[in-house]
């Protein structure tokens, strides 16, 4: 469904575990950190709102969003985390960069959903122009975050 069409912060709370014994890696990009920052900061407040302790959320910094996929890679080496959470964003230049940055991190997060025990989400909005970004980010579309945390625990408990 196109996310014009759904607020990104709806959900059924009810539809969501309990995620108190829960722990969450989550990677965040530094590249548009106006972005990244409020994704972050929808992401842990909707773990914490289903139980998940401030301490078992364990947040790591990668320069941009190519290198998501090797933070994600590395925090799935850790046996204490139930699901990790990748958060960037990607905003359409003038050049094909857009393009393969996108397709390199979908296809490396795919890779490791994949390959790995434990659940990889995809946090990364990929947008024609900053505007389209901020509406995602906690704007009129909601935030990217919350659903992403939501996914989180629903997979951690797949």
């Amino acid at each position: 469904m196109a996310t014009a069409l759904h607020h990104l912060s709806d959900y059924d709370v009810q539809s969501v575990p309990d995620a108190s014994n829960m722990c969450f890696g989550v990677v965040v990009s530094e590249w548009n950190t106006e972005i990244t920052s409020a994704l972050l900061d929808g992401t842990v407040k909707t773990l914490e709102r289903h139980g998940c302790l401030p301490e078992n959320i364990h947040v790591k910094t990668v320069p941009g969003s190519f290198e998501l996929v090797y933070g994600a890679q590395q925090m799935t080496k850790n046996d204490g985390f139930d699901a990790v959470i990748i958060l960037g964003s990607v905003i359409r230049g003038e050049t094909p960069h857009f393009d393969y940055i996108c397709e390199g991190v979908t296809q490396g997060i795919a890779h490791l959903n994949a390959t790995q025990n434990i659940p990889v989400v995809f946090g990364l909005l990929t947008t024609d122009n900053l505007q389209q970004a901020q509406d995602r980010c906690g704007g009129k579309l909601g935030n990217k975050g919350d659903e992403c945390a939501v996914v989180a625990i629903k997979m951690a408990k797949f």
